[in-house]
């Protein structure tokens, strides 16, 4: 009998254990796992603050890899839809990269700002919790198309242009960088919508309403339609990426922050950070690059007055752990930051701290995702080994975009030349008063067309986003309707697919415009191999591409129409004819010159 009541008494303990844990989502490579911890009770209020003073960490093992993932405190977990302020559960997502079995060991600590402490150890264990371990199974993702679950993680480190870690394609971006404050969204939870602080400047996103479909993702009953929506519109056109921030306390719109209330930085508003998840993981669905912008020039220097210090890194470490599973990503360190010149008046963060925030995520994302920030200040303070950047957000203030091409180039190869080539992303062209106009404001968009949108590339950027100006309609603070640049996104969408479909080895190309006798072209080459060429506005003139010797094909590539024109050409002599277009003389062409 004693026996029987110890089997039994072992049955109960594993089953009340095992019980704490749960494991969800598809179970597939680089799909969204979740484990999910019963662990203290708790509330985002509580005096014995959540955030700070417990700490989870999961590592996340497979025979080729292991993850140190950090939890964080999910409510009830499911206060997207519940707007559940308390709760026992505490989350951490893995997005797995191998097939096959994985364990996961959990570390629950608990202690004064024990979540930040750089000792993950630190603190006193959290009994019944600190310890648990388990396994599962993954098999292979059954997603394709646009899906980046087909893809894989996006891999910067050390390149000029990131490749997908599935198919080992590089990705070419090309999206929004507007509005800024799209997450200024009445569907969201908060006190933001009526708390004072231009309250009148929370969007609905009505506009896109209508391209919500059947089957797409909302929350509490229906809500997030208009929002969700304006995603798949982007997708409809093509594009492949868009842009917020996601703190923009004491800037431009004052709506968009990770807290509970406007003026406290150690309280999380856990429901409104799982309706912003439901948005993020929608755009991965639907291809989306998501560019995060952790601060803007007003408030670089509101946490921690710059510093890394408890604010900050409290700020980071829930960033990383609610949304660092994503798979095509970047951490924008600030939009606009440092010291503008010597007559800059206003608090700005110094070399040292904008070094900090980048080495903060080196060392504490578990994937590495690419690392960035905006100029503002110029970058040649982080250019070095000590620099922890893995590329930078370029922004230009001239409203023809022609500063576009040189300052591409001029950081491509600063940081070619330094200990790290930086992947450059054209992420603000123009200027702050008109940059992208509207349709209806510039039906043709020429300037931004050649100088910015084709000029980046042929510059050796990775890719551009758009922003609006603040001086016309659909701006960067007010646009909730992408459909009023629909005109040019069908422009951007032709460059995509001409470097897809006609597999343009941009990582293998570098600018030669020396190859040309003409003094206005941009041209990328692989010598002896391919060679494309952007012959601007203006009226043709004699002008030679010099090329290798062997047989040469020459296409015309109309760039806005998205088609090739004209018969294709063939070129012997070492020396191709570029001053006859097939038609539009005065028009920008591109052309695609290939070895047979």
């Amino acid at each position: 009998m004693h026996h029987i009541l110890s089997i039994l008494l072992v049955l109960f303990i594993s089953f009340s254990v095992s019980a704490q844990v749960a494991v969800s989502g598809e179970q597939k490579k680089w799909h969204k796992i979740t484990v999910t911890v019963d662990g203290p009770e708790t509330d985002e209020q509580h005096d014995h603050n959540p955030f700070l003073h417990y700490r989870m960490d999961v590592t996340f093992r497979h025979d080729s890899v292991s993850y140190l993932v950090p939890g964080y405190y999910a409510a009830d977990g499911n206060a997207g839809n519940t707007s559940a302020t308390g709760g026992n559960k505490w989350k951490a997502h893995l997005s797995p990269d191998f097939t096959g079995e994985w364990s996961y060991s959990i570390s629950f600590r608990e202690g004064a700002n024990v979540a930040l402490a750089d000792n993950p150890r630190e603190g006193e264990a959290v009994s019944k919790v600190d310890g648990l371990s388990g396994k599962f199974q993954v098999s292979a993702s059954n997603k394709t198309g646009r899906d980046l679950r087909s893809k894989g993680r996006l891999l910067f480190h050390n390149r000029q242009y990131p490749v997908w870690a599935e198919t080992g394609e590089f990705f070419y971006k090309n999206g929004t960088d507007a509005p800024e404050n799209l997450l200024s969204y009445a569907d969201f939870d908060g006190t933001f919508h009526q708390d004072g602080h231009k309250d009148n400047m929370v969007k609905t996103w009505e506009p896109h309403l209508k391209d919500w479909k059947a089957g797409d993702p909302t929350w509490k009953d229906g809500k997030g339609k208009a929002l969700i929506g304006a995603i798949n519109y982007l997708a409809s056109e093509g594009l492949n990426a868009f842009s917020f921030l996601t703190l923009n306390i004491i800037g431009d719109d004052q709506n968009v922050f990770p807290y509970v209330i406007y003026d406290n930085f150690e309280r999380i508003d856990v429901s409104k950070m799982d309706q912003w998840e439901v948005v993020f993981e929608h755009g991965d669905h639907m291809g989306m690059f998501l560019h995060f912008k952790t601060g803007e020039v007003e408030n670089q220097v509101l946490l921690d007055g710059g510093d890394l210090g408890i604010q900050r890194k409290l700020y980071y470490r829930e960033l990383i752990a609610r949304f660092g599973h994503h798979l095509a990503l970047n951490w924008n360190m600030g939009e606009e930051n440092g010291k503008w010149g010597k007559n800059w008046k206003k608090p700005y963060q110094t070399t040292k701290q904008r070094l900090d925030m980048a080495r903060y995520f080196f060392e504490n994302d578990p994937y590495r995702h690419h690392v960035v920030i905006h100029n503002g200040q110029q970058y040649y303070d982080l250019l070095g080994p000590d620099s922890k950047y893995t590329g930078i957000s370029l922004q230009t203030s001239k409203p023809d975009f022609r500063e576009v091409y040189p300052a591409t180039r001029r950081w491509v190869d600063l940081s070619g030349n330094q200990f790290n080539q930086w992947a450059v992303a054209v992420d603000e062209p123009g200027d702050a008063q008109h940059s992208l106009l509207p349709d209806e404001d510039d039906a043709k968009h020429d300037m931004a067309r050649q100088n910015a949108l084709w000029g980046s590339l042929m510059a050796g950027a990775w890719g551009t986003e758009w922003y609006f100006g603040y001086k016309h309609a659909h701006s960067d603070l007010t646009c909730e309707d992408w459909r009023s640049r629909d005109l040019f996104w069908d422009q951007c969408r032709y460059l995509l697919e001409f470097v897809a479909t006609e597999n343009v080895p941009l990582p293998g190309m570098k600018p030669a415009n020396e190859l040309t006798s003409g003094d206005q072209d941009w041209v990328l080459a692989r010598e002896n191999d391919t060679y494309l060429v952007l012959l601007k506005l203006g009226e043709k003139t004699a002008n030679q591409l010099k090329v290798g010797t062997g047989d040469y094909s020459v296409r015309w590539f109309n760039p806005r129409t998205g088609q090739f024109a004209g018969k294709a050409g063939k070129s012997k002599s070492g020396m191709v004819d570029l001053s006859n277009p097939p038609s539009e003389v005065e028009m920008d062409w591109v052309v695609l010159v290939e070895r047979e």
